[in-house]
């Protein structure tokens, strides 16, 4: 048996695996009308592929918990019940294939308005634009709208959607609910002070920016049932201070180590570990497991279950990353989009028993 085709148990929830599908935002849901937000075949087939392909946990990708808080227009989201209808056929399929069904909660912040990647980087058209808010009145980069800077009523309206969706989420099936805290969204941006320049109680001290944060989590944890885990997703660095030359103040490792210990203490169970996106023209040195070393650390210094993300591509790595104890299970994500049944061929060439359907074992 190997780490990475161990079981793993979080509360009471078992997961077959610790190979598992990271959220990628699909951009494909309708834009306008009462379609908006909602998951249809496209989705069901990306995710269904990926069941079948043998990930043993699936974080369907990061989804909004306003119309507000859209990455882009064509974002799936979670504020009303058609939402729901549509993504339970999803979550019935990843169980009926013994995949677990998770979900990325989300709001972008003043990340939000931005268009499809394969359109082009920067805002959408005034067509489809809407009024993007943050912390402070920052934008992300040049050319970006500026945000609104949020009241402190409106903080605890975006705590309220948070929890209403995470309520949607388990009417939908899921069963691990992920906190979007990473990648310069709405979250991310109250923890750094890139971002956040607030004098209020919701900015200035390591406390005061990391209140935002703690009040998502304990609304989520609030709903959910305590029997099922929650994720918390970070960005672990804004990669400032690991870059001498930039000099900015931004989040640092540290910073998330000191998180993750009061994350734990307020029920979330496992931090997803990635880094980078709350300003453009950051320099970050990337290559293979370039983002285990932080999984690492906030796994041995805050005693928190983590899993590791960021160019882990092949099964060996992922083996040592797990045997190791850099983390307890690994994130795939461009390497599922390129090979959804990336789990069963590690698993063949490791040795390791398969969970292919009957309809495919003929084909091993």
């Amino acid at each position: 048996m190997t780490s990475l085709f161990t079981p793993y148990t979080l509360r009471s929830l078992t997961i077959p695996n610790r190979v598992w599908m990271a959220p990628m935002c699909q951009y494909s849901a309708e834009v306008f009308g009462p379609g908006a937000g909602v998951a249809h075949d496209w989705h069901f087939a990306h995710y269904a592929a990926r069941a079948t392909g043998g990930a043993g946990l699936i974080l369907v990708e990061a989804t909004a918990v306003s119309p507000q808080g859209r990455i882009s227009p064509a974002d799936l989201g979670l504020w009303n019940d058609t939402q729901v209808a549509a993504l339970r056929r999803i979550t019935s399929f990843l169980s009926e294939r013994g995949t677990v069904p998770g979900i990325q909660l989300a709001h972008a912040g003043r990340k939000a308005a931005t268009d499809r990647p394969w359109r082009g980087d920067g805002p959408v058209g005034p067509e489809e634009a809407w009024q993007v808010a943050g912390p402070s009145a920052v934008p992300y980069a040049e050319g970006y709208p500026v945000p609104d800077e949020l009241t402190v009523e409106q903080i605890q309206q975006i705590v309220g959607q948070f929890a209403d969706a995470a309520r949607r989420a388990l009417a939908a099936g899921f069963r691990v609910v992920e906190v979007h805290g990473a990648h310069g969204y709405l979250i991310h941006e109250f923890l750094s002070p890139l971002a956040n320049r607030r004098t209020d109680r919701y900015g200035g001290s390591f406390e005061n920016r990391a209140r935002f944060a703690l009040e998502v989590v304990d609304a989520v944890r609030g709903v959910w049932p305590q029997e099922l885990p929650v994720f918390f997703r970070t960005s672990a660095t804004d990669w400032t201070t690991e870059n001498p030359e930039d000099g900015r103040d931004g989040w640092t490792a540290g910073d998330t180590v000191r998180l993750a210990r009061e994350l734990r203490g307020r029920g979330v169970d496992l931090m997803d570990v990635s880094t980078g996106g709350i300003t453009s023209g950051i320099r970050i040195p990337t290559g293979p497991g370039y983002q285990v070393p932080f999984a690492r650390r906030v796994r041995q210094e805050a005693g928190m279950p983590t899993a590791a993300v960021g160019l882990v591509t092949d099964p060996r790595q992922a083996e040592k990353i797990l045997a190791d104890g850099d983390a307890d299970a690994v994130l795939l994500g461009r390497e599922l989009l390129r090979d959804p049944h990336w789990p069963h061929r590690a698993a063949v060439e490791m040795g390791a028993a398969k969970r292919l359907p009957d309809q495919y074992a003929w084909a091993v």
